[in-house]
């Protein structure tokens, strides 16, 4: 079944704890791209089936911007809570616009749900977190598994433990690099994990600015107050987006796939990459007027 692939901002997410659909309307309506109902780590064991009845009924028609993007995300689906969820997710009343899948090891996971979604024919996107030492192995077969798949997400806290490494950019900056990588290749968003220090935000400007820098199209929010600076890191900015479109008008006007302009070499890959930049600005414009 066939999924839009729309390209569309996705510079921030906030999550919502599933047991809490007061918070819904809240989240949609603080400036976010993306809000996700959680039903896995924000949710203790014995609230997960009241969170998940919540989630699945109430999310889908919460008062908000029809521009945010709706995501749940589920319990890792090796689990018996994550099978459960599954069931609601293919018998909801309201398809869910996106579902996040945790703690993911291979790619047979995420084209075992692409599957279901299938047969029940179900409009549903898909974002994959990789937060474990074999998702990372096999990042790029998980961003090839399903095209329902439109974004892979960063799970540093739970990456770090796994690779028995601190929390800190240099000791995970080959994991963002593999995870960017993987994204890239399929043109998928990828989204980096939240910054946890609410108090400290110059460090979280910075963490931002080096992740846009390393290719990361967004990043989590903990709170609110920190979605204003994450939209303005990950909006290009107005000198990208001039540079962009004479390029792109450039090689309209040209014959070959070669173009020099302003002294330098440029090949026509570097149009899927303006184009890109292009869409996500239009549409972030749109989204923050």
């Amino acid at each position: 079944m066939s999924v839009d692939r729309t390209i569309r901002p996705r510079r921030s997410f906030i999550f919502a704890p599933g047991t809490r659909p007061d918070m819904f309307p809240k989240a949609l309506k603080s400036g976010t791209d993306i809000v996700c109902v959680d039903l896995e780590d924000a949710v203790a064991p014995k609230d997960k089936a009241q969170a998940r009845a919540l989630a699945f009924a109430h999310l889908p028609a919460a008062e908000g911007p029809a521009r945010v993007e709706r995501v749940i995300r589920i319990n890792s689906v090796r689990t018996l809570d994550g099978m459960a969820d599954l069931q609601a997710m293919l018998t909801a009343a309201v398809p869910v616009e996106t579902v996040m899948l945790p703690k993911v090891k291979g790619p047979e996971e995420v084209r075992n749900v692409s599957d279901l979604l299938d047969e029940y024919r179900r409009p549903t996107r898909l974002h994959v977190i990789i937060e474990t030492n074999e998702a990372l192995e096999a990042a790029h077969a998980i961003a090839a598994a399903s095209d329902r798949v439109e974004a892979l997400f960063f799970g540093g806290v739970d990456m770090a433990a796994d690779l028995r490494c601190k929390s800190t950019w240099m000791a995970l900056q080959y994991a963002r690099s593999r995870i960017v990588h993987a994204a890239a290749t399929r043109g998928l968003d990828v989204i980096d994990v939240p910054y946890l220090d609410l108090n400290d935000r110059d460090g979280m400007l910075t963490e931002a600015r080096l992740s846009a820098e390393l290719g990361f199209t967004g990043k989590g929010a903990i709170h609110p107050k920190q979605i204003p600076d994450l939209n303005g890191v990950f909006t290009p900015d107005a000198a990208s987006v001039d540079h962009a479109r004479r390029v792109l008008e450039a090689f309209a006007q040209s014959d070959g796939g070669l173009l020099v302009y302003e002294g330098k070499l440029l090949e026509k890959p570097v149009l899927r990459s303006f184009a890109r930049l292009l869409a996500v600005h239009d549409a972030a414009t749109r989204n923050d007027d």
